[in-house]
């Protein structure tokens, strides 16, 4: 399926902001910050659900996830590839169509009702998974599948996302106290040098991204967002 020859990372790294940018998943407003479910204004967001509509760039962004994934973990260390809710969902489905494994997806918390599960689909115990999401920012949320996951009887050693925010220089440690390794493919740093080279936005509003970028928690206090976050 795939040749022992993976794409650079810096170019694959590019191709994936230059398609984020291409399909207008990617809103800089300093301005206007926007509020993130932890707290923190940030005048920038990156809408990877909208690539559920745009089956070749998707296709291709997964292609390059799938590569990245490959190279640095193996090429037989799952044996499921788990999405979180929501947002996962779709990113784990086109994984596991990559790799050729099933999969299955966590909820938030448990259902409440029925069989009350928190794991919907077929996981056998001691089955090695890939935690997928759409994005990744400070992990929490990561943390919290995992954990799930752990319970009803995973290995869970590796968590891929194609966007990394890359604004908490302490989020791959955290994760990798916790046991799990971050894949990914682009981040906020790369999204920003592809909109300086071809002038995508205002460099008033490149400036303000880059101040972020550097001091998400303080940028976020003058902003009206958190000043620390809570874990």
């Amino acid at each position: 399926m795939f040749s022992n020859t993976f794409p650079d990372r810096a170019v694959a790294a590019e191709i994936v902001a230059k398609m984020l940018l291409e399909i207008g998943a990617v809103h800089i407003r300093a301005d206007e910050p926007y509020t993130f479910t932890s707290g923190l204004a940030s005048p920038v967001y990156t809408d990877c659900r909208k690539l559920i509509s745009f089956p070749r760039i998707r296709s291709a962004i997964m292609d390059l996830g799938t590569s990245a994934v490959l190279r640095d973990a193996g090429f037989e260390q799952f044996d499921v590839v788990a999405g979180g809710e929501t947002a996962g969902i779709p990113f784990a489905a086109w994984m596991s169509d990559k790799l050729g494994l099933p999969m299955v997806y966590v909820r938030k918390k448990p259902k409440g009702f029925g069989r009350n599960a928190q794991i919907e689909g077929a996981l056998n115990e001691g089955a090695r998974v890939l935690l997928v999401e759409d994005l990744t920012t400070d992990g929490g949320s990561k943390l919290k599948f995992a954990e799930a996951l752990r319970n009803a009887g995973a290995i869970v050693e590796h968590t891929f996302s194609p966007f990394y925010y890359g604004i908490f220089s302490d989020t791959p440690q955290r994760l990798a106290e916790a046991g799990l390794k971050l894949h990914y493919v682009a981040t906020w740093w790369d999204v920003l040098k592809v909109c300086r080279e071809e002038q995508r936005f205002p460099e008033e509003a490149l400036a303000s991204v880059e101040q972020f970028l550097n001091e998400p928690l303080k940028w976020s206090a003058a902003h009206g967002g958190i000043s620390e976050l809570k874990r």
